[in-house]
């Protein structure tokens, strides 16, 4: 059996989503807080990227599933069109946060995903037994799951920072002047 992969975005995500991470933010000096929220931010961005990465492959595993039940002669390229217009699926969830950064690795969130589904090569998705395409479905049905938690719990860690500058704005403990010379240094 193969070991169960880490999960999404590993120590770093471990690291944010740790109690004690927004507790030892209120007392760091403005620059680092704001570095933490840009840090914050990056690992969503990569969260939400390997996200529709694994949505997108569980929605090629479940029309396949689908496709075989159904047999109604359709090759699963041609319901491609149809999979990647997200039919089916429920509306979006997500916060709406307007990215300023791109994913980090790309490569690695898709090997990540690739690791979710050891002996079913999704690239022969056609050639897989039933019984191995309803465990790579399982599979990442479970991951989607854990990631979306974790991509909740970085929002939430991002949000805690962004009150905390907002917080030291309002309190005057920090003042624009000095975010924007700050700013114009990087």
């Amino acid at each position: 059996m193969s070991p169960k992969p880490s999960p999404a975005g590993g120590a770093a995500v471990d690291a944010l989503l740790d109690p004690s991470f927004l507790e030892d933010a209120v007392r760091r000096p403005m620059a680092e807080v704001r570095r933490l929220r840009r840090e914050a931010e990056q690992q969503e961005v990569n969260l939400s990227y390997t996200r529709r990465l694994l949505q997108g492959r569980l929605d090629i595993v479940r029309r396949e599933l689908q496709r075989r039940a159904e047999d109604d002669g359709r090759s699963l390229v041609d319901l491609l069109p149809e999979i990647l217009a997200e039919k089916g699926r429920g509306p979006a969830h997500g916060l709406g946060r307007h990215q300023t950064v791109q994913p980090a690795s790309p490569e690695e969130y898709e090997s990540w995903v690739n690791s979710l589904t050891p002996g079913a090569d999704l690239s022969a998705i056609t050639e897989l037994p039933d019984d191995k395409l309803e465990a790579a479905a399982r599979s990442l049905a479970e991951a989607e799951k854990g990631l979306s938690e974790r991509r909740r719990g970085v929002q939430q860690v991002m949000d805690g920072l962004a009150a905390e500058l907002g917080r030291r704005y309002r309190d005057g403990e920090a003042d624009v002047a000095a975010l924007l010379a700050d700013e114009g240094r990087h």
